[in-house]
């Protein structure tokens, strides 16, 4: 739900942030509902029939995950499974599914692990983190500033007013602003976003947020490094790295506090949180189609595992849901 519309305005917007004072920039007071969402993502990217309408170009991968039982999850049917398969796919943020891999900004992630029984538990997250906005009203009225105007071309000024009256897509515009290009997927850090619960038969709750880390070190590209490279390179780098060494990923749980926030994923949990270890990803191979048809929908998980009331989070479902039909049916 990320786009690189987003990321390519960025930079000049916060040149100017500093010298804006007034505005008429309103959050949006409407409730917007899934399909305003992705409407907004084809206006803003464009139109491309039969792809995502989020994170639409992309990169199929499969691997084995590897759990690492722990108290806080103790009897996760998730981790007390020994090795399991998994299907993964790796993305670039936007509607285009020909996006230039040499610009800065959105990765995505998405995994999708089965359990014997037929069970499927996904992780879906972004290589920011935090979220542009505290619910799906602010993100809408955020992106609807990047809209062009009657001279076809978008107004700053509105969106540099909406981000001073809108302090929850704050964070998320500073790490626009320092974004660089992703070295490749392998060497990219991933982060869910929003607070999920484990329910532990004693009644007892385990809050947490998860994030995942690349074994082989988060690596980016210096923008001269990135102007080298190739349109499409990280297909790839990622199969040559499949080929060198061993490519793997870290599921860590960060463990909340009570005053952390449950239903705002634009604001991040303090740094000095326990984490531990819930399992870890090796991929055996990349490239293909077989995650074309996978709905990677992050609140879809295993037993015992439920979502927050996040109400970005609750939207999720029905917009990739929507997304997920028009593909099949070529829209």
């Amino acid at each position: 739900m990320k786009h690189n519309i987003i990321t390519s305005s960025i930079t000049a917007i916060i040149l100017i942030t500093g010298t804006a004072t007034t505005s008429n920039a309103v959050a949006n007071e409407k409730k917007i509902e899934a399909n305003d969402l992705v409407e907004m993502f084809e206006k803003l990217g464009g139109k491309y029939p039969g792809f995502r309408k989020a994170h639409a170009k992309g990169l199929c991968a499969s691997g084995t995950f590897m759990p690492a039982p722990n108290k806080h999850f103790s009897g996760a049917a998730l981790l007390s499974n020994g090795e399991l398969p998994v299907s993964m796919r790796f993305s670039l943020g936007g509607t285009n599914p020909n996006s230039d891999e040499k610009s800065p900004g959105t990765r995505g992630m998405g995994m999708q692990i089965k359990l014997p029984n037929g069970a499927l538990h996904t992780f879906t997250g972004n290589n920011f983190p935090v979220f542009a906005g505290k619910d799906p009203e602010t993100f809408y009225g955020f992106l609807s500033t990047l809209l062009p105007d009657e001279n076809g071309k978008p107004d700053p000024a509105k969106t540099v007013a909406f981000i001073q009256q809108n302090p929850s897509v704050q964070a998320n515009v500073m790490w626009n602003k320092t974004a660089k290009t992703a070295a490749s997927f392998a060497n990219t850090a991933f982060f869910g976003l929003h607070t999920f619960y484990f329910d532990h038969p004693n009644g007892q709750k385990t809050k947490f947020r998860w994030n995942i880390q690349p074994n082989l070190g988060v690596k980016t590209l210096e923008k001269a490094e990135a102007a080298k490279m190739p349109n499409e390179f990280l297909a790839d780098t990622f199969a040559q790295q499949l080929k060198d060494e061993t490519v793997r990923f870290t599921i860590m749980a960060s463990l909340g506090e009570a005053e952390d926030s449950v239903i705002d994923p634009s604001q991040q949990w303090p740094s000095e949180r326990p984490q531990v270890i819930l399992g870890t990803v090796t991929v055996n191979a990349s490239g293909g189609d077989a995650c074309k048809n996978i709905n990677f929908d992050p609140n879809m998980m295993s037993a015992g595992f439920t979502p927050s009331a996040d109400p970005v989070l609750k939207m999720r479902s029905p917009a990739y849901a929507i997304s997920f039909g028009k593909r099949l049916s070529g829209q």
